[in-house]
């Protein structure tokens, strides 16, 4: 038998009557020593503090007699005093004859002199300086301490910090409680797909017998990945408004402070709350700020707050059951810079893409804003649509709100198709400037420019058509546009698509080197997308021969793909010299191919600008009336 069978524990015995004020548990094991909390011990000892400074005051002032100074002067004057001090203000001493010490305040002397010639009998007033001099001492620290209470009570939950210094390792997450979650999937639009992957947690959210039953759960961490601006904050809210749970909310940027542990702390402070109030969904929006891929020689410093919070996370993602009904979601368009052991499986072990919307998505988006809108009945949002290819569901939602906002300006009463083409005209294009003001010079030169990107454009097959040309200055920097929008999703360029549309963004200047002796600068921003596109080619897409399928840009980003532009090209100083070679040589073939186009068709040119010298503004209707599409095939080199 062990030892604590043979010794039974013994029951603690009830509390006296006499000792029921005491606060706390009994320490001994004979129930005599009792635990004092600290609120009545504070006050047990203030109490004594000031017992003993008012028993040694009035002890101290009984043994003393306050006498009078003129009596002083004539004990003294008696010699009935044995014994003086003195200080600044008093005399203190003691008399002969009862051998009582006495104390007198201090009178000027010649005053006294004055006094005594009159058989005055006077004193000083002895001031009492306990309590001033107590104030002096306290009240410094009091409004110190006042002051640094009050700074912490106002800044403090801003900035994670709070009355009690601690406090910052509190997460920044906004729980959402289920009544105050309205959005539901009927509010998210564009994104079937990826509704259909997270409708699978809603049930899970909803019944979780049925799959604890099968022995299933669901993954433990969900990654949204998506361009900006696709909605993945909003399906993550949607998910929690569907299946009425909690939602705890928070950026991978605040989980980072300027003391070190304090991210992990938040971590697991986090996954606490979340698990006390299951089932629930937590949603961890711009990942990439808390997961990005570690490196060798980041030691210390921000970098190594950033690993410990990141380190923390994964332990939490291995260490929490989703059979809980913690369910882990995040967001991210930057995956490619994701720690590779937060998408492994057993974490983030599910991606759900969140891609910009087609064109059926589009019109499904729209239909979702217009709902409070009030627009005309032949509104066609099918071709409202089929303009925006790209736009996602964010781009949309200000489209609308452009449009409306457009409407009230001209004081009208319903959004009209008209409004939402200016809409998207002040997005794509910028803002018309109608206060700049171009001399006859520049506005001949603009109107030129103008008009070989659109005759350009109308002499290429395949290339997308033109809807406006303008000379009217918009946005920062442009004096005048050619607008032109896809009627419809491509996914796939051609290398020849990519060679018409270098040719299209070298038009301009081509028709500036034909009709005026001198080129300007105007053409400085189609240069730089002319040789984006060249670069692309050959470091990306491996479109030219001399290079054969080698990709030398190693930096681009999947969500990125259609975009111009490159990352970190690695390779030999032999080689960056000949991408450099081939894309000047796939520049000036495309200038050549546009100003052979402009030649042959000079007289629709000369039209096409005096006509915009006109009128400042051409749809594609005028385009046609005055140089009819006729389509040319350059060969290239």
């Amino acid at each position: 038998m062990s030892q604590s069978e043979e010794k039974p524990n013994k029951p603690l015995a009830p509390v006296p009557e006499d000792r029921r004020w005491q606060i706390g548990e009994i320490d001994d094991k004979d129930n005599k020593v009792p635990k004092i909390g600290p609120t009545r011990l504070f006050w047990i000892n203030t109490l004594t503090f000031w017992t003993i400074v008012a028993a040694f005051y009035f002890l101290s002032g009984a043994q003393v007699q306050t006498v009078s100074y003129s009596k002083f002067l004539n004990e003294l004057n008696s010699g009935n005093v044995q014994e003086v001090s003195i200080t600044a203000h008093e005399i203190a001493g003691r008399f002969k004859n009862s051998n009582k010490r006495f104390v007198a305040q201090r009178v000027e002397p010649e005053l006294a002199d004055k006094l005594a010639i009159h058989k005055i009998d006077f004193s000083g007033v002895s001031e009492d300086n306990f309590f001033k001099t107590l104030l002096d001492w306290t009240m410094p620290a009091v409004i110190f301490v006042g002051a640094w209470i009050f700074l912490f009570n106002r800044f403090g939950p801003k900035d994670g910090l709070g009355p009690n210094l601690m406090s910052i390792e509190k997460s920044k997450a906004k729980i959402y409680a289920e009544k105050n979650i309205k959005i539901t999937f009927a509010d998210v639009a564009g994104v079937d797909e990826a509704k259909e992957e997270l409708q699978e947690v809603i049930d899970f959210l909803k019944e979780p017998e049925r799959y604890r039953v099968l022995g299933a759960h669901l993954p433990k961490g969900i990654l949204l990945v998506g361009p900006p601006g696709t909605g993945k904050t909003l399906l993550a809210r949607a998910v929690a408004g569907e299946a009425g749970v909690a939602f705890f909310s928070i950026s991978g940027s605040e989980f980072v402070e300027l003391y070190v542990g304090v991210g992990a702390a938040r971590v697991r402070n986090l996954f606490v709350e979340a698990q006390q109030k299951a089932p629930c969904i937590i949603f961890i929006d711009e990942l990439d700020a808390l997961g990005r891929a570690r490196k060798l020689g980041n030691m210390g410093g921000d970098h190594g707050e950033t690993e410990q919070t990141l380190n923390q996370l994964l332990v939490e993602l291995d260490g929490f059951d989703p059979r809980q009904g913690v369910v882990l979601l995040a967001a991210t368009n930057r995956p490619e810079i994701l720690d590779p052991a937060l998408l492994r499986a057993g974490r983030f072990d599910r991606h759900v893409l969140v891609d910009r919307p087609d064109k059926t998505g589009r019109v499904q988006i729209l239909n979702v804003h217009l709902k409070n809108v009030t627009y005309e009945s032949g509104l066609d949002v099918a071709n409202i649509a089929s303009q925006t290819a790209g736009f996602t569901g964010a781009d949309l939602a200000n489209l609308v709100n452009e449009a409306v906002l457009l409407t009230a300006r001209r004081k009208g009463n319903v959004v009209t198709n008209q409004d939402f083409v200016a809409a998207i005209e002040r997005i794509v294009v910028g803002l018309e400037k109608k206060n700049r003001l171009l001399n006859s010079q520049e506005r001949k030169i603009v109107a030129y420019h103008e008009s070989g990107h659109a005759l350009v454009a109308l002499s290429l097959s395949g290339s997308d058509p033109i809807q406006k040309v303008s000379i009217i200055p918009r946005g920062i920097g442009a004096l005048g546009y050619t607008m032109q929008r896809p009627t419809e999703d491509r996914f796939l360029m051609s290398k020849l698509e990519l060679e018409n549309k270098m040719t299209i963004l070298m038009g301009g200047r081509a028709a500036e080197s034909i009709v005026f002796t001198d080129v300007s600068t105007g053409a400085a921003d189609d240069l730089t997308k002319a040789t984006e596109i060249a670069q692309s080619m050959v470091i990306r897409y491996g479109m030219v021969e001399e290079f054969g399928l080698t990709a030398y840009d190693t930096e681009a980003s999947f969500l990125q793909a259609g975009q111009t532009g490159y990352g970190d090209i690695r390779c030999s100083e032999e080689t960056a010299r000949e991408i450099d070679c081939a894309v000047r040589a796939l520049v000036s073939e495309a200038f050549k191919r546009a100003e052979e186009i402009l030649k042959n068709r000079r007289s629709y040119l000369e039209a096409v600008a005096q006509e915009l010298l006109a009128k400042e503004t051409l749809s594609r209707e005028d385009l046609l009336r005055l140089a009819p599409a006729a389509p040319t095939t350059v060969q290239t080199s």
